[in-house]
C-alpha cells in the first residue's frame, strides 16, 4: 500500500493544502461547545440576550469556516485520489505493454483487467478516507481528550475509564471480522468464475443437458457466499450498537456524575454541555479510526496485487536496432528451440528452414503439433531457448520489436477485431492507409461483397469481438489487415479455416498475385490449402519431419502421406 502512495509525491502541495483545511475544519468543531458554554453560563443563565446575539453569530462564523473546509477538503482529497487512480492506471497498462505472451499466461488476462480496474478502485477509495481521516480522526481524539481535561479534568476520568472498553470492544470485532472479509473476496472469485463458465460456455452445457448440475453448482457457490457474509455483517453490526451503547453509557456517567459537580459548584451547567460535546467528538474519532481499519487491509489486498504486476520485469527486452543487411523478407529459422513456461518437453526442438522473397512456404501438422507456437516466435511473442530466428537477415534478439514487426504482416489463427468501423480495422494495419488501399485490401481478401452489402459499407460498425459478423467474414477483415500494410512477410495462421472451398481458391489466388514480391508463411489444416507452396513443412511433435513440394513429400515423407490420405481420394492427392 506505501508504495502506491507514493505516487501521491505529484499532489503533495495539494495534500498539504487538504491537511490545512482539515485541520481548519476540526479545530472549528472543536471550538464550538466551547463557545456553547459560554453562551449557557453568560448568555442564558443571566439573560444576556446581546452577548447571547454575539457569540451565536461567531458560531455561524466558525460553522461557515468549517464547513466551507470541508467541501473544499472533500473536493482536493477526491482529486488527489483519483489522480492517484489515473496515475497508476497509466503507469500499470504501460508496463503491461511491455508483458510478452509469457507474462500474459502466467497473470491471466482476466486477472489483468480485475487488477487494472477493481483493485485500483479499492486502493483509490481508501485513499479519499485516509486524506480526510488520517488527520481528522486523531486532531478530534486528543483535542477532544485535551479539551475535556481543561473543562474538568476530575470528570475527565470518566472517559478514561470507558475509552479502553470502547476501544477493545472495536478490536475484538475487528479481529473477528476482517479474516471473514478476505473469505467473502475469495467466495466473490468463486461466484464470478462459476458464472462466467456458465455465460461462456452455455452452448455446451445446453448441447449436453447440463442446467440441473450447472444451476445446482451456481446455488451451493452462492449460497457459500451468502453464508460467509451474513457470518462477517452480524459480526460487523454489533461494531454500531457497542459504540452507541458505550457512548450513551458515558453520557449518562458524564450527565450524574457532573450533575453532582453543578450541585457541588465545582462545574457550571454550560461546561457540562459542552463536556457531553466533546465526549461525542472523541467517540466518533473512534468510530472513524475503526473504519479505516476496516477498510485499509481490504484495499491493501489490492494494493499488493497491483504492485505485483508492477514488480514483474518482462521476460525479454529489445536489445538493439540493427538493421537488416540481406534481401528483404528473407525468414530464417536456424535450429530453434523453445519450451512453454513450466513444461516439461519443448514444443519446438531443433527447428531450421529458410523462407525466400516471392516464396509460399507452408506448415502442416496435427493438432499439436507446433504450427501456432513456430508463428508466434517470428514476431517474438515468446522468447526461445536456443538457436537463431533471422528476419531479413537480422537476429530477432538484437533488432528492435517494432522494427521487426513493421516488416511482418499476421493474420492470427483467432480473428480479433476491434470496436469501430470496418475501414478503422483494416486500417489498423497502416494508420495512413487511405481509402483506396483499404478498399483494394478488402477487395483481395474477398471481403468487399460482404462489405458492400452491409449499411454504410466501409463505414459500418463493427461491435464488440466483431459479433456481428460471421467467422469467415472476420477472417477476411484480418487478412486484409495485413494485406494494406504490404509487409516483407506475411504470416497467415491457420487464416482460411472458416472459408467455404470456393472462397478459399479465390482468397489464394488473389493473394498469390498480390504477395508475388513477399515471402509468405501459411499455416494450415487443409492439404488443398499447401499443395501449390513452393515449399511444405511437415511438423510432428515439435519436430521437422519433412521439407518438399507436395509431390516431393508424397513420395517419400509418411507423416505427410498420413496427412493426404486422411483428406483427399487417391485422385485428389495425385
Amino acid at each position: 500500500m506505501i508504495k502506491l502512495l507514493k505516487h501521491l509525491s505529484s499532489y503533495k502541495w495539494m495534500i498539504v493544502g487538504i491537511f490545512v483545511l482539515i485541520f481548519i475544519q476540526s479545530m472549528s468543531t472543536l471550538y464550538l461547545p466551547t463557545l456553547m458554554s459560554d453562551i449557557i453560563d453568560k448568555g442564558v443563565v443571566v439573560g444576556d440576550i446581546p452577548y447571547i446575539w454575539k457569540i451565536g453569530g461567531f458560531m455561524l462564523v466558525v460553522s461557515a469556516l468549517g464547513a466551507v473546509a470541508s467541501i473544499i477538503a472533500s473536493y482536493y482529497s477526491s482529486k488527489a485520489a483519483v489522480g492517484l487512480g489515473r496515475d497508476v492506471r497509466r503507469k500499470l497498462f504501460y508496463h503491461i505493454e511491455k508483458f510478452s505472451l509469457q507474462e500474459f499466461d502466467e497473470v491471466g488476462t482476466a486477472s489483468l483487467i480485475t487488477r487494472t480496474t477493481n483493485d485500483i478502485t479499492q486502493v483509490q477509495q481508501v485513499v479519499i478516507m485516509l486524506l480526510r481521516m488520517i488527520i481528522s480522526a486523531p486532531i478530534m481524539l486528543v483535542g477532544g481528550v485535551i479539551m475535556a481535561v481543561l473543562m474538568d479534568a476530575k470528570l475527565s476520568l470518566v472517559i478514561i475509564l470507558t475509552m479502553p472498553v470502547l476501544v477493545g470492544s472495536i478490536l475484538l470485532i475487528l479481529y473477528k471480522g476482517i479474516p471473514l472479509f478476505q473469505t467473502v473476496q475469495k467466495k466473490l472469485d468463486q461466484l464470478n468464475l462459476v458464472l462466467r463458465e456458465n455465460l461462456t460456455g452455455i452452448r455446451v452445457i445446453r448441447a449436453f443437458n447440463r442446467e440441473p448440475e450447472e444451476k445446482e453448482r451456481l446455488k451451493r457457490t452462492n449460497h457459500e457466499l451468502t453464508d460467509v457474509s451474513i457470518k462477517v455483517n452480524k459480526i460487523m453490526a454489533f461494531m454500531m450498537p457497542v459504540m452507541m451503547l458505550v457512548m450513551n453509557m458515558t453520557v449518562v456517567a458524564v450527565i450524574w456524575f457532573g450533575g453532582i459537580r453543578i450541585d457541588n459548584g465545582g462545574m457550571q451547567i454550560g461546561d457540562l454541555m459542552a463536556f457531553i460535546q466533546y465526549v461525542m467528538q472523541i467517540m466518533f474519532a473512534l468510530v472513524m479510526a475503526s473504519m479505516m481499519f476496516v477498510m485499509v487491509p481490504r484495499a491493501d489486498v489490492s494494493a499488493k496485487r497491483i504492485n505485483k504486476v508492477l514488480e514483474m520485469t518482462p521476460s525479454f527486452k529489445d536489445n538493439g536496432t540493427k538493421r537488416a543487411d540481406v534481401q528483404e523478407g528473407t525468414l530464417e529459422f536456424d535450429s530453434v528451440t523453445f519450451h512453454y513456461p513450466g513444461a516439461e518437453e519443448p514444443a519446438l526442438s531443433d527447428v531450421s528452414f529458410t523462407a525466400h522473397p516471392g516464396e509460399t512456404t507452408a506448415i502442416i501438422g496435427g493438432t499439436g503439433s507446433g504450427k501456432t507456437t513456430l508463428i508466434n516466435l517470428i514476431p517474438r511473442f515468446y522468447e526461445i531457448a536456443s538457436g537463431t530466428i533471422r528476419v531479413n537477415g537480422v537476429d530477432i534478439r538484437e533488432a528492435s520489436q517494432e522494427e521487426i514487426r513493421s516488416k511482418l504482416g499476421l493474420v492470427p489463427q483467432k480473428a480479433t477485431l476491434f470496436t469501430g468501423t470496418i475501414a478503422e480495422n483494416i486500417r489498423f494495419g497502416k494508420e495512413e492507409a487511405n481509402d483506396e488501399e483499404v478498399a483494394e485490401a478488402a477487395r483481395i481478401a474477398q471481403a468487399e461483397e460482404f462489405v458492400s452489402r452491409m449499411d454504410g459499407g466501409f463505414q459500418a460498425e463493427i461491435e464488440q469481438g466483431g459479433s456481428n459478423l460471421s467467422g469467415g467474414q472476420k477472417q477476411r477483415l484480418s487478412i486484409a489487415r495485413a494485406l494494406v500494410r504490404k509487409p516483407d512477410i506475411y504470416l497467415f495462421d491457420d487464416s482460411f479455416s472458416a472459408l467455404d472451398y470456393k472462397t478459399d481458391a479465390r482468397l489464394r489466388s488473389s493473394l498469390k498475385k498480390e504477395t508475388g514480391e513477399a515471402t509468405v508463411l501459411i499455416v494450415a489444416q487443409r492439404v488443398s490449402t499447401v499443395v501449390d507452396a513452393d515449399r511444405i513443412i511437415v511438423l510432428e511433435k515439435g519436430r521437422v519431419a519433412g521439407i518438399g513440394t507436395h509431390q516431393e513429400l508424397l513420395d517419400s515423407n509418411e507423416v505427410y502421406q498420413e496427412i493426404v490420405a486422411s483428406q483427399l481420394s487417391e485422385e485428389e492427392s495425385a
